[in-house]
C-alpha cells in the first residue's frame, strides 16, 4: 500500500522543483533529442512483452473491428476503403494538422468524422465511442514504426504555442503542471509506476488501468484529474492542441498504437 506521506512528499518536491527551475515555454525542456523516450522504455519487461504481441495485446481487438468498419459500407454510402484501397500508411504520424477546407486544427478523430460527415453523408461518431477508438486505432496501427512528423508552421504556430502554453501552466488544487511531472521527474517513481516524458504516440492504448482501449483525451483528461483540475470535455480545441505541442516534442519517436500502457 503507498502511504499517503509518500505521495505528499513527492507533491512537495515536484513543487519546488517547479519553483527552482524556470517555467518559461522553452519546449524542448531540458530534453536533448537523444534523450527522448517513449512511454514503452518505462514499463516493465512483461507489459512490453505485451505490447510486442499481437496476439496477447488486447488493442488489436480493436484494430480488427475497426479494419472492419473500414471496409463495409455504412447504410448507402461508399466505404472508408473506397477512397482508401491502399489503407492510410503514415497518416496518423502526421496529426494533428489544419483542415484545409475550414482551416480548423483536427487531430486523427476528427479527421475520420470528417470524412465520414461530408463524404461518407453520415453522422459524426461520438468521441470515445467503440466505433471512433476502433476506427482510430485501425488507421493509428497503419504508422507503426513510423516517426512522428507534424507541421508547426504557419497558422499551425498559434495552436502549437496554445498547446505548450496548457502544458506549462499549472492547474488544479495541486497546483502543478504536466511540465514538472514530465519534463522535470520522468524517470521518478509514482504510487508504484514510473513518471514517463508524456509522449502520445502510443495512442489510442490499452492501459491496464482502465482494462480497455482509450484515446488521448482520455489520458489527458486523467492527468487533469490527477492533479484535482477540471478535466476539459473529450474532444475540446485545447486538448488537440495538447496534441499537437506534445507530437512536435516527441518528433522522431515510432508510433506505437495500439501500445499497452499501465
Amino acid at each position: 500500500m503507498i502511504r499517503i506521506g509518500t505521495i505528499v512528499g513527492l507533491v512537495l518536491a515536484l513543487t519546488a522543483c517547479g519553483r527552482n527551475a524556470s517555467d518559461a515555454p522553452d519546449w524542448t525542456a531540458g530534453l536533448q533529442p537523444e534523450q527522448v523516450q517513449s512511454g514503452f522504455d518505462f514499463l516493465t519487461p512483461e507489459t512490453q512483452a505485451l505490447q510486442q504481441d499481437a496476439f496477447a495485446n488486447p488493442g488489436y481487438l480493436w484494430v480488427d473491428r475497426g479494419q472492419a468498419l473500414f471496409m463495409s459500407a455504412p447504410g448507402n454510402s461508399p466505404a472508408c476503403a473506397t477512397c482508401h484501397a491502399e489503407g492510410l500508411p503514415g497518416v496518423a504520424a502526421t496529426y494533428p494538422k489544419l483542415d484545409q477546407q475550414s482551416g480548423a486544427l483536427v487531430n486523427l478523430e476528427g479527421r475520420i468524422n470528417l470524412c465520414r460527415t461530408r463524404h461518407q453523408g453520415v453522422e459524426a461518431l461520438p468521441y470515445e465511442s467503440e466505433d471512433l477508438l476502433a476506427l482510430t486505432a485501425y488507421v493509428a496501427q497503419q504508422s507503426q514504426g513510423i516517426a512522428q512528423s507534424v507541421s508547426i508552421e504557419g497558422a499551425l504556430e498559434q495552436h502549437f504555442e496554445n498547446g505548450r502554453d496548457y502544458f506549462f501552466t499549472r492547474r488544479g488544487q495541486l497546483n502543478l503542471s504536466c511540465h514538472q511531472c514530465h519534463d522535470q521527474n520522468w524517470g521518478a517513481q509514482l504510487r508504484g509506476d514510473t513518471i514517463s516524458q508524456g509522449h502520445l504516440n502510443g495512442f489510442p492504448a490499452y492501459r491496464l488501468e482502465w482494462q480497455s482501449l482509450g484515446s488521448s483525451h482520455r489520458r489527458l483528461r486523467d492527468c487533469d484529474t490527477g492533479v484535482r483540475a477540471e478535466p476539459l470535455p473529450y474532444g475540446d480545441q485545447r486538448y488537440i492542441e495538447v496534441e499537437l505541442y506534445l507530437a512536435a516534442r516527441s518528433a522522431g519517436i515510432e508510433m506505437e498504437s495500439p501500445a499497452v500502457r499501465r
